[in-house]
Parts: C-alpha cells; sequence; structure tokens
C-alpha cells in the first residue's frame, strides 16, 4: 500500500519536471537538487516496493531518470516516460485488492 501512495507522488512529481519550461525551470532554479530529491524518492520507492512484492522497474527507471535528467531533451523524456510508467503502476490492482 505504501508502495502505492509512494509510486503515484512520485509519478506526478516526475510528471511535472517532464514539462519542458516548467521541470527545467524548477531543476535549474534549484540547483539540480530537485534531481537528488527524487533520487532518494526512488530509492525508497523501490524498496517499499520489493518489501511489498510489486513492481520495481519503474521506481529503477526512475533512478536512471534521476541520473540523467540533467541532459536538456534526454531529461524531459525519460521524466515524461518515468512518470507514465509509475502512474501505470500504482494503478493496477494488487493480489489483496482483487479479493
Amino acid at each position: 500500500m505504501v508502495s502505492k501512495v509512494l509510486k503515484w507522488v512520485t509519478g506526478g512529481m516526475e510528471a511535472i519536471l517532464g514539462f519542458p519550461i516548467i521541470g527545467a525551470s524548477i531543476i535549474i532554479g534549484f540547483l539540480w537538487t530537485p534531481l537528488l530529491f527524487m533520487l532518494i524518492l526512488h530509492i525508497v520507492t523501490l524498496v517499499f516496493s520489493v518489501k511489498e512484492n510489486t513492481e520495481i522497474a519503474p521506481s529503477i527507471l526512475g533512478i536512471v531518470t534521476s541520473c540523467v535528467g540533467w541532459i536538456p531533451f534526454v531529461g524531459m523524456t525519460m521524466h515524461i516516460i518515468t512518470a507514465i510508467l509509475l502512474m501505470v503502476s500504482a494503478s493496477k490492482k494488487d493480489a489483496a485488492e482483487q479479493y
């Protein structure tokens, strides 16, 4: 359950960072610390995902995105892809929710 909430939060934040002017302004305005913050948040999400036995690939992609997010067009594209995958993963029903 915690991993699902974290995936929604990280997915939403990645979506904001994926907007060309808004995301670039946030990242550059705060001297790239949002990428470090997102890296830490993706690692925490990954830990909870492993603990709760949910999908880990979106969180791993988020870690990669945080590492390459400083590259102008690559970062924007990666933020958008990561946001989509995190939100899709968060919206899936777990085995416990199906019953």
